[in-house]
């Protein structure tokens, strides 16, 4: 909803043309659960006049149901609109609202508090140039304050507002919120580009909101509306580095080729001599198309055509940069890497890489350390749980194009996506090329990690265990996983020798042998005419780990 203009009434295209051109603005609120981050987007939008009469008489009958804020209206619920949101007086989703006023637009994203749904936050802060941490005045910095504040900070949001709210039920006590401060500025002082600016509100209240709370008075800034309307935030995106993930290539006839994508970074004009990534094959751009027509220029976020002067082979996924700053492009590279799932990152298990408009398999090489939200401090970690952030090296199939994060986010962020059953469950911000590790041993816990198995040897007793043996095998490989029959009538080498070397690689090694044999000094004998083969097969997936 746009805010209230005379000219709506008066002229409506010129009202449209000026609401067009007011600067954007994408924010999010996000701190510890209960903090009243719904509240606040709700306020925001009452005080600033952005509810219509019907959606403010339904709000009112919704409060009375909900019963969750007396006789208050509950604004809330403006944003949470999930059944199971209204019940428990929390925020699972994320909910995005939009409205303008006078200066600029706004889109909010209403992240949610629960240690459970970070994952929902870190989407909502993916695309936001300002960060809302909203703070209990009563309980102050909590874990959740902490990780959400990190996880802004990796995402290169480079503009922190902390509210610290309800100060209305600490009777507006100004030593709470200086307490508070110190508290959060002795934390952030760790954090990358961390310059936070401070302001106490009462979002229930409307303190300092859109307009200054009266009991409030030792405050001397600004209150928060007038924060977000001034704020310069032009100045944030790069328009030096002009990169290009091609999204599609159009070819509606012979005459016309289109390369088509949203610019991550830069400014783009006719002239300009680019090269194609990763093949290396360079021309010069001949026209910038849109739907309105050619331009005669373009930048960053713009999404736009490109044609060239020559005809090279360029497909989704390959990157278009100027030939006088090309980006990195490897198949290593190093990683902050906030994990999503419930599942942990293991190094060494394959996963889908999504960076820019490529998709390339790929594994997390190694975990080098974890982040502890607490205190910043680097921990050892060999996997990463949900939740957790951790800097690690990601080795791709097929080299890749990329820059760090803190140069362009749109070239230098990706998720991990899960190969079984589609789901992203990590997202990464590049820091820069990996150093050469080809040289590092294959560890067996990467083994196991990328097998879903570890290295097992059965040995198959009795006079039908070469049938047996290859029965196993049949059924494991259908499950797949790594085996293979040693026959002891097939084979020279020594049987023992041979099984250790195959459990080693992580392979699952069956022995037929029979039972005049001498029994093996490792590996598990099973005895095949006093065992089923179900049986068998249950105890070697226990033994190989199977998943």
């Amino acid at each position: 909803m746009a805010h209230q203009s005379a000219l709506i009434s008066a002229d409506i295209d010129a009202y449209l043309a000026r609401h067009e051109q007011k600067e954007l603005l994408r924010l999010l609120t996000c701190g510890s659960v209960d903090d009243g981050k719904s509240t606040l987007i709700g306020r925001l939008l009452h005080d600033s006049r952005m509810i219509y009469e019907d959606q403010l008489a339904e709000l009112s009958r919704d409060s009375v149901k909900s019963g969750t804020a007396g006789a208050e209206v509950d604004l809330a619920l403006l944003v949470d609109g999930l059944q199971a949101e209204r019940e428990q007086g929390i925020t699972i989703d994320v909910a995005y609202r939009y409205f303008s006023t006078a200066e600029r637009k706004f889109i909010i994203a209403d992240t949610p508090g629960h240690e459970q749904y970070t994952r929902n936050m870190a989407t909502g802060a993916s695309t936001s140039d300002l960060a809302i941490i909203l703070i209990d005045a009563r309980h102050g910095v909590q874990t959740q304050t902490r990780r959400h504040s990190v996880i802004a900070s990796l995402l290169g949001i480079r503009h922190i507002i902390v509210a610290v709210n309800k100060m209305d039920l600490v009777g507006y006590d100004e030593r709470v919120f200086n307490r508070i401060k110190a508290d959060y500025l002795d934390f952030a002082a760790r954090l990358d580009r961390a310059d936070p600016r401070f302001i106490p509100i009462s979002a229930l209240k409307g303190d300092n909101v859109v307009e200054r709370g009266a009991a409030l008075g030792w405050y001397e800034g600004p209150p928060l509306m007038a924060i977000l309307d001034s704020i310069e935030i032009a100045a944030d995106r790069n328009l030096a580095d002009m990169r290009l993930p091609v999204q599609y290539v159009n070819r509606p006839n012979p005459d016309f080729r289109g390369y088509c994508g949203a610019l991550a970074g830069g400014v783009v004009r006719p002239g300009d001599r680019i090269t194609a990534l990763p093949s290396g094959r360079s021309s010069t751009v001949k026209s910038i198309v849109t739907y309105d027509g050619e331009l005669a220029e373009a930048h960053a976020p713009m999404s736009v055509t490109l044609t060239l002067q020559d005809e090279i082979d360029i497909s989704r996924g390959d990157m278009l940069a100027p030939s006088a700053n090309l980006p990195e492009t490897a198949d290593r590279f190093r990683a902050n890497i906030v994990w999503l799932s419930e599942q942990p990152l293991v190094a060494g298990k394959q996963y889908d890489i999504k960076l820019a408009s490529r998709m390339a398999s790929g594994t997390v090489a190694e975990i080098s350390h974890r982040i502890d939200v607490n205190s910043l401090a680097e921990r050892p970690a060999t996997a990463l749980c949900l939740n957790e952030i951790g800097h690690c090296a990601v080795a791709v199939n097929a080299p890749v194009s990329f820059d760090p994060y803190k140069k362009c986010k749109g070239t230098g962020s990706f998720i991990i996506i899960d190969r079984l059953n589609n789901v992203t469950v990590g997202a990464g911000m590049i820091t820069g090329v990996a150093g050469d590790a080809r040289r590092r041993p294959v560890t067996p816990e990467e083994r196991r990690a990328r097998y879903g198995q570890q290295g097992f040897t059965a040995w198959l007793a009795g006079d039908n265990s070469l049938a047996v043996a290859r029965e196993l095998e049949r059924r494991l490989f259908d499950m797949g996983h790594l085996c293979h029959v040693l026959d002891q009538t097939q084979t020279r080498l020594d049987l023992e020798a041979a099984a250790r070397l195959f459990s080693q690689a992580g392979l699952i090694c069956l022995g037929a042998i029979d039972q005049e044999a001498r029994a093996p000094g490792s590996g598990q004998i099973f005895d095949c005419d006093a065992r089923a083969v179900d049986d068998i097969l249950r105890a070697i997936s226990e033994g190989a780990g199977l998943r």
